[in-house]
């Protein structure tokens, strides 16, 4: 898990930031032996506000129905010869 320290991340926020930003998604922050916060890459961060829209949720899964339906369009129905 990507756990890291509060004094350690004050002392090296600049790395730590860089770090959540190309290598992980989110590093957990650490104050006193407990975890207390998050430190989240954007695109993770903006994937977590759509789940947390109800419509959003709904429109998911009306496509996985209509998926598992079979009601659904093939590129070649939609685009033709490209």
């Amino acid at each position: 898990m990507n756990i890291v320290n509060s004094t350690v991340l004050r002392n090296n926020l600049s790395d730590t930031l860089s770090e959540v930003n190309k290598k992980k998604d989110f590093l957990l922050v650490a104050r006193k032996g407990k975890i207390t916060s998050a430190l989240v890459n954007i695109d993770l961060f903006e994937d977590l506000l759509a789940l947390a829209d109800k419509k959003y949720l709904a429109s998911i899964r009306r496509a996985r129905n209509e998926y598992e339906n079979g009601d659904f369009l093939t590129h070649d129905k939609v685009f033709g010869e490209v």
